[in-house]
C-alpha cells in the first residue's frame, strides 16, 4: 500500500544457460533483477512467480526467490542459481518511519509534540507526521521525559579546538577556549596564551607610563574628536533619511484629525531591527513584493517580527509607504496583519509587523506537499475570514478603505490556519461623500478589475472582482495568469467562465476536494464568484452581500439532488464573462500592466458575439 491506495512493481529476468549469468557481484537482469521500492509505502507483499509455470523449467535452477533488502546491501553470486543455501541468509532491511500524521508546525500547534527539551521537531524529508531529533551540542533520546543532555565537549578533547583540555569551558550545546589565570590571548589549537609580566625597573615603569599615557590621551583625544564628527554626521543623515522617507508627511497625516494618533505606533531605532535580522542577512529573507523586502526577526523581548524593508524610494514609493503605515494604523481586525511599528531614520524605511509563520494562501494551494491539509470547508472558512475584513474596510470603519491589492500572495495563514491580509502599500482611503477615486491604475495582473483598467477609476467593487478570482483559486487551484493553458484561458477568470459557458465545469474542480457531500457547497461558490466578476461594478454584490453568503453556504444543510452546474441565465454569465482580465502569472512571474490591457482588450472583443 502507498499512500492508501494499491501500488504494484516487479521485475523480470530470463536467461537460458548458466553461461548467460553476469559476473558475481551484480544483478543486472540476467539470472538476476532488481526493482525500488518507492517512498511512502506502508506495506509490502512478495511474489515470486514463474513465467510458464514452470513448464520450462531450466535445468539448472527450477526455482525463485523474492525479498526485500536495503540498496547497495546483496552480492548477487551465480551460486544462487546452482545451489539452496543449507539455511537462510540474513539481509539488512532499513525502515523509515514517522510520528503521527501531522506536520511540526500543526502538532506543536495542537500542544500535541513528543518533543521534549533540547531537541527540535524535524518533517523536511517525509510527507506526513514528524521525527524529534537533539539539538546540536546534544546527545540523547529527544521523545524521554528529560530529552536531551548536554555533550560535554571538554571531556573529549576531540570535540574542541583548544590547545589544551583545562583550556575547555563546557557550556549548554557547546564550549568555549579561555587562556588560564594570568595569562591571555586565544585558547584555541591556533592560538596563543601570554603571561602578564610585571616590570620591575621603576625608572623603566616611570618612562614607560609617561609615554604610554601621553599615547593614550593622543589616542582618546582623536578619539572623542572623531566620535563628536561621526555623531554629528549620523544625525544628519537620519534626519535627511527621515525627510526622505516621508515623516514629515507621516507626522502630518497622522495628526490631521482623521488618523490615529502617533502613539499607536512604536517607533524603533535602526541599532534594535538591524540586531533583529542579523544586519539583514540574505537567509532571514521571507518574501519579496513589489514595494519590498520582507525579513524574519528576533527583537530583544524574544518577540519575533517581520520587518518589510522598502525599495529605494522615490516620491511616488514614498507615498505608498506612508499609505500603508496611515492605513495599517487605523485597522483593528484579528484577520488583518498588525502593524507594530516602524523606522524612517534610514536609507530604506522599515515597518514591522507580527510574524505569520504558516506561509500565504498561494503557497497552501499551489504547493503538493501542503495542499492536502487545505481541505474543502478550511478553504471555506478562509474566503469567509478575508470577505469579513473586506467588508470591514468598506463599511465599518469612518473613513472606509479600499484594499486595491487582493491576492492569494497577501493572504497569510498563522499556526491554526486563520486568515490574515497583509500588503496595504497600494490601499487608499475614500472620503464618504465620494463613491470612487480617479487614481492611477495599481494591481495585479490577474486580479485587476478590468473596469478599473479601462476608467482609472477605483471603487470598493474593485476589491469585489478581486476577491472573486480568489475564491475561484480556491476550488480550481489553478494560477491567475498561466501560459500552460490556451491563448485564449491563460486569465483564470477567462478559464473559469468559459468553462461553465461549455458545461465543463465540473473538469476544472480540485480533485482533492470533490465529494457529493461538498460539490453543492463549491457551486454556490462558484455562483457567487460570478456574480463578483460581473463586467460592470454596479451589477457586483457589496463585500457585505460576499461575506453575508459565505457564511450562509458554510452553515446551510444541504439535502437538495445533484444538478448540472451551468444552469445560470445567459446575460448574467456573459456579464460575468466579459469582465476577466488576468495577474499573478504560474511562479513564472508577474506580466506587464500593458500586457494585462492587452489582455482585458481581446477578452472583450472575443465576447463582444454574446452581447
Amino acid at each position: 500500500m502507498r499512500q492508501e491506495r494499491s501500488y504494484h512493481t516487479g521485475c523480470m529476468s530470463v536467461c537460458d544457460t548458466i553461461h548467460d549469468v553476469v559476473a558475481n557481484g551484480t544483478c543486472k537482469d540476467l539470472g538476476c533483477c532488481t526493482t525500488p521500492v518507492p517512498e511512502g509505502v506502508t506495506n509490502i507483499t512478495i511474489e515470486a512467480q514463474s513465467f510458464a509455470q514452470h513448464k520450462d523449467g531450466i535445468g539448472f535452477n527450477p526455482c525463485g526467490s523474492a525479498f526485500v533488502v536495503e540498496k547497495n546491501n546483496f552480492n548477487f553470486s551465480i551460486g544462487n542459481l546452482t545451489k539452496v543455501p543449507n539455511k537462510p541468509g540474513q539481509l539488512p532491511v532499513v525502515f523509515d518511519w514517522m510520528i503521527g500524521t501531522e506536520i511540526c508546525s500543526i502538532a506543536q500547534a495542537r500542544g500535541k509534540s513528543l518533543c521534549k527539551g533540547n531537541s527540535t521537531c524535524d518533517d523536511s524529508s517525509i510527507d506526513v507526521g514528524y521525527r524529534c531529533k537533539c539539538k546540536d551540542g546534544y546527545f540523547g533520546n529527544p521523545y524521554l521525559p528529560n530529552g536531551c543532555n548536554d555533550v560535554d565537549e571538554c571531556a573529549d578533547q576531540g570535540l574542541n579546538n583548544c590547545k589544551k583540555q583545562e583550556y575547555c569551558i563546557n557550556t549548554n550545546g557547546g564550549f568555549s577556549c579561555r587562556c588560564p589565570k594570568g595569562f591571555h590571548g586565544d585558547g584555541t589549537k591556533t592560538g596563543t596564551c601570554i603571561s602578564y609580566r610585571r616590570e620591575t625597573s621603576s625608572t623603566s615603569f616611570k618612562v614607560s607610563v609617561g609615554v604610554g599615557g601621553l599615547i593614550i590621551a593622543s589616542i582618546m583625544l582623536a578619539f572623542v574628536l572623531f566620535w563628536q564628527r561621526e555623531r554629528k554626521r549620523l544625525r544628519i543623515a537620519r534626519q535627511s533619511f527621515f525627510t526622505q522617507n516621508g515623516g514629515h508627511l507621516l507626522h502630518q497625516r497622522l495628526s490631521s484629525g482623521r488618523d490615529v494618533s502617533v502613539e499607536m505606533l512604536e517607533i524603533f531605532t535602526i541599532e534594535e531591527l538591524e540586531k533583529a535580522t542579523n544586519k539583514y542577512n540574505d537567509n532571514n529573507i521571507i518574501g519579496k513584493g513589489g514595494f519590498g523586502v520582507v525579513y524574519k526577526g528576533t527583537l530583544d523581548n524574544n518577540q519575533v517580527v517581520a520587518i518589510k524593508r522598502s525599495l529605494k524610494v522615490d516620491s511616488a514609493q514614498t507615498e505608498q509607504f506612508i499609505n500603508e503605515v496611515v492605513v495599517l494604523s487605523r485597522l483593528n481586525n484579528r484577520h488583518v496583519v498588525k502593524l507594530l511599528g516602524c523606522c524612517l531614520e534610514t536609507e530604506l524605511p522599515l515597518l514591522v509587523y507580527e510574524f505569520i509563520d504558516n506561509g500565504t494562501l498561494h503557497e497552501h494551494l499551489h504547493n503538493e506537499r501542503k495542499v492536502f491539509l487545505l481541505k474543502w470547508d478550511m478553504r471555506l472558512k478562509i474566503a469567509s475570514q478575508v470577505a469579513e475584513v473586506l467588508s470591514y474596510l468598506h463599511t465599518t470603519i469612518s473613513i472606509p478603505i479600499i484594499h486595491r491589492d487582493i491576492k492569494s500572495t497577501n493572504i497569510l495563514l498563522d499556526r491554526n490556519y486563520m486568515a490574515k491580509v497583509a500588503d496595504f502599500g497600494a490601499s487608499r482611503l475614500v472620503p464618504m461623500d465620494q463613491a470612487h477615486l480617479a487614481t492611477m491604475v495599481i494591481g495585479t495582473c490577474g486580479y485587476l478589475d478590468p473596469e478599473y483598467l479601462q476608467t482609472s477609476e477605483l471603487t470598493q467593487k474593485s476589491d469585489v472582482y478581486s476577491f472573486g478570482v480568489v475564491l475561484v483559486e480556491l476550488f480550481t487551484r489553478e494560477y491567475a495568469v498561466s501560459s500552460n493553458r490556451p491563448e485564449n484561458e491563460r486569465c483564470l477568470a477567462n478559464f473559469f467562465l468559459m468553462k461553465l459557458k461549455e458545461d465543463r465545469f465540473l473538469e476544472i474542480i480540485d480533485k482533492t476536494i470533490v465529494s457529493e457531500e461538498m460539490l453543492e457547497q463549491v457551486k454556490e461558490v462558484a455562483n457567487l464568484a460570478q456574480w463578483c466578476m460581473r463586467l460592470k461594478g454596479d451589477e457586483r454584490p457589496t463585500m457585505k452581500e460576499v461575506a453575508a453568503e459565505l457564511e450562509r453556504i458554510r452553515g446551510r444543510v444541504r439535502s437538495q439532488p445533484l444538478s448540472m452546474v451551468n444552469q445560470y441565465d445567459n446575460d448574467v454569465y456573459l456579464h460575468g464573462e466579459s469582465s476577466r482580465r488576468g495577474e499573478q502569472s504560474d511562479h513564472k512571474g508577474s506580466t506587464s500592466m500593458e500586457s494585462c490591457n492587452s489582455q482585458i482588450s481581446s477578452l472583450l472583443a472575443s465576447l463582444e458575439y454574446g452581447r
